[in-house]
């Protein structure tokens, strides 16, 4: 039965809620015609107390930000800009260690959108946003906006009845869920902007150290030196130089801040996407071979012809084009290096922000040499002259890009089930690769441009033998039963349980698991037991060294394997669920979500009962779907121990109770 809804919204627009704890937010919408093709589309947002709606100018590594985008399958017009935002606030997050943007009481948001098909009578965004107090709620609504005044017919989809039971099933009777409103004590690790900051900034190092970079420093800065007036003014005008590195990587990144969507499964299904982690095998392996000198990647010529014409204007502008053409020109070294950052920022949770602060790392790095030369040009005679060492700096680079590579092949090949890579190849593929640079350091392998001396110096030397004792600590792990565990690449090859060898089951460290929640269930009623439920991932490294690192402990061992049923639930499985149990579900906001493949299932699952989308996630409960503590994330050995014997004596009072 179709439904009609009267939606009034020329110059106000108002939807009506009971405003409580599940509902903190209340939206009203408006429209103001600023000319013949451009519009003001209001949204004014009333807060519960104590709630916050977050920003979109939040940090993207904290709670998420709010965003406005054009509805889907919605044409003639576009977005001008960012919205306008009234008055918001700032607060220091503990919990992500951030400072956050956010609105309390009222928000009035206002997009301002042009058209492009200036026959078309409404326009519907879509508007997504957090609104947390201890627990977060995710705001996924479309609105729909009238340009002539008439009155907007909308349609109610209707559910089959499949669709109807299927999502009914989805939806848990939760019990004592105010202790899933708790602060978990784990976090994600510490590694945050920071680490990617650190690791930009070593990847700028090591381009530094490269044939297209290297000869240009005490170039540069003789010219700096040489060339000012004074010894002050070519010391600032390196120190300028460096700066306008640092803000052209940086501005690299600036694009992928608009890219992101607004599906609350959105970093699972970018980071667990088969075709584009494909993609950046394929690019990172070109790359390597690039870096092996049988091609080079550099970008068209008349690009640094016409930044090197730009840099002769002087002042500002002309120091800003001298270093965008030392950027273009050294393009055929640091594209590699820039596109392994750009393919592991945009596969990670920190998307775009992590993007930003490794390229700000990475330009860093770049112009710090400058800058400091220029300051101390006495430093200059103690920097070795260019030469072989670093055409060998680059080949070394392109192996550790091809190794690099394999992540993300191994990452489509878990995802998609095509069992190509399996633990053992993985490591069997990665033990030929360095033993490849450990041949290649120690001169018994050559590549074009190598020189024919066969002399091998102390420090190359040392390098191959510390290559070939890390190719001795792989070797292990191609048995059936490893003499150790790879505890130094945990989360870096595919799980132990994915394995060319039999094993007793797909279970992470041969525990035995469901996975899927209904047989789960089943078996914990059966046993009587208390249900950890494990929210994880094939590609999840996070998960993985959970796994590897802190349930191999023997205390959490004998904890999972004898008194918990353990439910591991993959939210990035792309297996085509049957027929029979594919639908769509009926979001909140009246959206559907179609639920096809298995990681659909179980992260909608996860989305709707926990109001949460991270992995790993961990919740204890009862097979009468009691909560029995808070849920927990990424964290240590004493904290999990800690956590799941809390729960073992809680479950033990709810038996007594009952």
């Amino acid at each position: 039965m179709k439904k009609l809804g009267i939606l009034f919204l020329l110059l106000f627009a108002l939807k009506s809620f009971a405003q409580t704890d599940n509902n903190p937010a209340i939206f009203s919408t408006s429209i103001e015609k600023i000319s013949e093709d451009t519009y003001d589309l209001i949204f004014t947002v009333k807060i519960l107390d104590q709630w916050h709606l977050y920003s979109q100018y939040n940090p993207e590594d904290a709670s998420l930000p709010l965003e406005i985008s054009a509805a889907k399958n919605a044409t003639g017009f576009q977005l001008i800009g960012k919205a306008v935002e009234s008055k918001t606030y700032k607060e220091y997050s503990d919990v992500w260690e951030k400072e956050e943007v956010f609105f309390k009481e009222k928000a009035i948001i206002t997009q301002r959108i042009q058209l492009t098909n200036t026959d078309i009578t409404s326009i519907t965004l879509t508007f997504f946003a957090q609104v947390c107090k201890e627990v977060c709620i995710q705001i996924e609504e479309d609105f729909t906006f009238s340009l002539d005044g008439k009155a907007i017919v909308t349609e109610e989809v209707e559910l089959d009845e499949k669709s109807k039971l299927l999502s009914k099933q989805l939806i848990l009777p939760l019990k004592n869920k105010r202790l899933l409103e708790q602060d978990t004590d784990g976090k994600q690790p510490k590694e945050g902007l920071f680490t990617i900051f650190l690791l930009g900034f070593i990847g700028g190092l090591l381009a530094l150290l490269t044939p297209c970079v290297f000869p240009m420093i005490p170039l540069t800065v003789s010219f700096f030196t040489k060339q000012s007036q004074a010894k002050a003014k070519g010391v600032s005008n390196a120190i300028l130089y460096g700066l306008c590195i640092v803000v052209i990587y940086l501005l690299l990144s600036l694009p992928f801040h608009f890219l992101d969507s607004v599906n609350p499964e959105i970093l699972n299904t970018i980071s667990t996407n088969v075709w584009l982690n494909s993609f950046f095998f394929a690019i990172l392996v070109f790359f390597a071979f690039s870096f092996f000198g049988y091609y080079e990647i550099t970008l068209p010529s008349s690009w640094g012809d016409k930044m090197d014409t730009a840099s002769n204007v002087g002042g500002f502008i002309g120091i800003f084009f001298m270093a965008l053409t030392l950027a273009i020109v050294s393009f055929s070294c640091t594209g590699p290096i820039l596109g392994s950052l750009l393919a592991g920022s945009l596969t990670a949770d920190g998307g775009a922000m992590q993007l930003s602060a490794g390229m700000t790392g990475f330009g860093l790095a770049l112009a710090l040499p400058f800058t400091l030369f220029a300051l101390f040009p006495n430093w200059l005679k103690s920097i070795p002259s260019s030469g072989g060492w670093l055409n060998t700096t680059k080949v070394i680079l392109g192996f550790l890009e091809l190794a690099f590579a394999f992540k993300f092949l191994s990452n489509a090949d878990l995802v998609a089930h095509w069992d190509l890579l399996k633990r053992e190849v993985f490591i069997g593929i990665w033990i030929v690769i360095f033993i490849g640079l450990a041949l290649y350091t120690l001169k018994k392998i050559r590549f074009p441009h190598d020189s024919t001396d066969k002399k091998i110096s102390f420090s190359r030397g040392s390098f191959g033998i510390l290559v070939l004792a890390f190719v001795i600590y792989l070797i292990p792990g191609t048995f059936k039963t490893p003499s150790w565990n790879l505890s130094l690449l945990s989360g870096f090859p595919p799980p132990q349980f994915y394995s060319i060898y039999e094993q007793e089951n797909d279970c992470p460290l041969g525990l035995n698991c469901y996975k899927d929640f209904e047989e789960g269930l089943a078996a914990a009623k059966a046993a009587n037991k208390p249900i950890l439920l494990d929210f994880t991932g094939w590609a999840c490294v996070n998960c993985r060294k959970v796994e590897e690192n802190v349930w191999s402990n023997p205390a959490i061992y004998k904890l999972l394997k004898e008194d918990y049923i353990l439910i591991s639930l993959y939210v990035d499985d792309r297996k085509e669920l049957p027929e029979t149990a594919q639908f769509n579900f009926k979001r909140a906001n009246g959206q559907l979500k179609e639920i096809t493949t298995v990681g659909d299932k179980w992260a909608t699952f996860q989305t709707v009962n926990f109001k949460t989308a991270s992995q790993p996630y961990y919740v204890q409960l009862t097979s009468e779907f009691e909560i029995l503590n808070k849920a927990e994330q990424y964290t240590d050995i004493d904290t999990y121990l800690g956590w799941l014997q809390e729960g073992i004596i809680s479950f033990k009072n709810v038996n007594k109770v009952n």
